[in-house]
C-alpha cells in the first residue's frame, strides 16, 4: 500500500527507513537499549523529534492504575517498540496495541533487531478509546 494512503504514512516510512541503516549498520545482538540508543540517533539526526522511555499512564474507570514506559514516541504521532528477540511475538503486538488503547496515539510500530529484521505496522483508531483521560 502506498505511503500517502497510510496514517501518518510519510513519518513511519522514515522511521522504517531508520530502522534498515540502524539494523544493517549494527547488525543483531546487541541489547535492545543500545538499538533504541542509534534508532533515536538517527531520528534526531533527520530533525524528527523523539521522545525516549516515555510514560504511558493507564486508567481504569477514571482511576490511575499503572504507568508503562514506550520505547519511543515519535513526533508525538508513532509509538515505537523496539525488541532484539527471535521473532516478534503475540506478547509483542499486544504490549504495543496496549500503548495506543492507552494514548492518543493512533499508529505504533514495533521493530525487531533479531537475526532477521521484522516489523508490524498497528493501528488503534481514537474513536475506540472513550476511556481516555482527557487533560
Amino acid at each position: 500500500m502506498p505511503t500517502d494512503k497510510l496514517i501518518h504514512g510519510d513519518l513511519t516510512e522514515k522511521i522504517i527507513g531508520a530502522y534498515y541503516h540502524v539494523y544493517n549498520s549494527l547488525g543483531y545482538g546487541f541489547l535492545e537499549k543500545v538499538y533504541e540508543n542509534a534508532l533515536t540517533h538517527t531520528l534526531r539526526k533527520e530533525g524528527i523529534a523523539v521522545a525516549t522511555q516515555y510514560p504511558v499512564s493507564v486508567y481504569f474507570e477514571e482511576q490511575h492504575v499503572g504507568t508503562y514506559f514506550a520505547d519511543l514516541i515519535v513526533a508525538e504521532r508513532v509509538i515505537v517498540e523496539v525488541k532484539a528477540a527471535v521473532g516478534l511475538s503475540p506478547a509483542n503486538e499486544a504490549q504495543l496495541q496496549n500503548y495506543l488503547k492507552a494514548t492518543p496515539i493512533e499508529v505504533g510500530l514495533l521493530l525487531n533487531f533479531g537475526e532477521t529484521p521484522e516489523f508490524r505496522r498497528k493501528i488503534f483508531s481514537n474513536e475506540k478509546k472513550p476511556h481516555l483521560i482527557k487533560n
